[in-house]
């Protein structure tokens, strides 16, 4: 059984009197501990394939499966407890609140499970899965002596992987990656390439990450190209490179 399957997925909006399809007809399948990257131009539907992985909408059409879980029909409660258990977001523009530290940021993280309604099937299925000291979560991405710092205080790449440290303090089995290189120069990119895939190879967390770079398929175990709301094909890499060998 996929880890994670989609089947018929779409997605619709009403725009006045118009239907207009960010995706439609989708089916695809992503196992676990897999690197995934999502190609495509912008508006080609990669954001909101993302947004559906991670429980931050709904689909209007079709199934999503997630460790045999159908997650498409559930309610509001239902996604909340979803993405506290099992899922972590990096984004492109690090999205830190700036009054707090480094460590303060990743913190934060204690208090998304404790605020989330207990006995929900996610809660079970990762009994004694707990949430990473702050500490460690950033000495996994190599800012120990960044704890105290503000984001301000703090380069573009610093404040990336504070980003990820908090992301990866949840121990989420899926990390969902928008663009996490769009605003880093390449070496400060490939820096957190190299997290990324590590967090895939060495923890065996699956990973998908949405990007319109071509060359960062050459990182994926899977790549999944999407064009005007449809996957245009789904490809196995058999000759993954490593993060530090890639280019752009």
């Amino acid at each position: 059984m996929p880890f994670i399957e989609f089947k018929n997925v779409e997605r619709r909006y009403m725009l006045g009197t118009n239907e207009f399809y960010a995706l439609k007809s989708v089916d695809l399948e992503i196992e676990e501990g897999e690197m995934v990257v999502i190609l495509g131009p912008s508006g080609a539907g990669k954001s909101t394939l993302l947004n559906l992985l991670g429980g931050m909408d709904s689909p209007t059409g079709g199934e999503i499966l997630f460790n045999g879980h159908d997650i498409s029909n559930f309610k509001d409660d239902e996604l909340t407890a979803y993405r506290a258990w099992n899922v972590g977001v990096v984004f492109q523009f690090y999205n830190l609140i700036p009054t707090l530290t480094a460590y303060e940021n990743v913190a934060l993280m204690k208090d998304v499970r404790r605020n989330v309604k207990k006995g929900s099937i996610w809660e079970k299925e990762s009994e004694g899965v707990e949430v990473m000291d702050p500490a460690l979560a950033l000495s996994s991405v190599g800012l120990s002596e960044h704890m105290n710092q503000f984001p301000s205080q703090m380069s573009g790449g610093e404040q990336q992987r504070t980003s990820i440290a908090r992301a990866l303090a949840k121990n989420p089995r899926l990390l969902l990656c928008d663009e996490p290189t769009g605003a880093l120069d390449t070496g400060t990119g490939k820096e957190v390439l190299k997290l990324l895939q590590q967090e895939s190879r060495k923890n065996r967390h699956t990973v998908v990450m949405v990007t319109h770079n071509s060359f960062f398929a050459d990182i994926a175990d899977r790549v999944i190209r999407v064009k005007n709301g449809t996957v245009q094909s789904v490809e196995i890499n058999e000759s993954v490179k490593d993060a530090e060998e890639v280019y752009w």
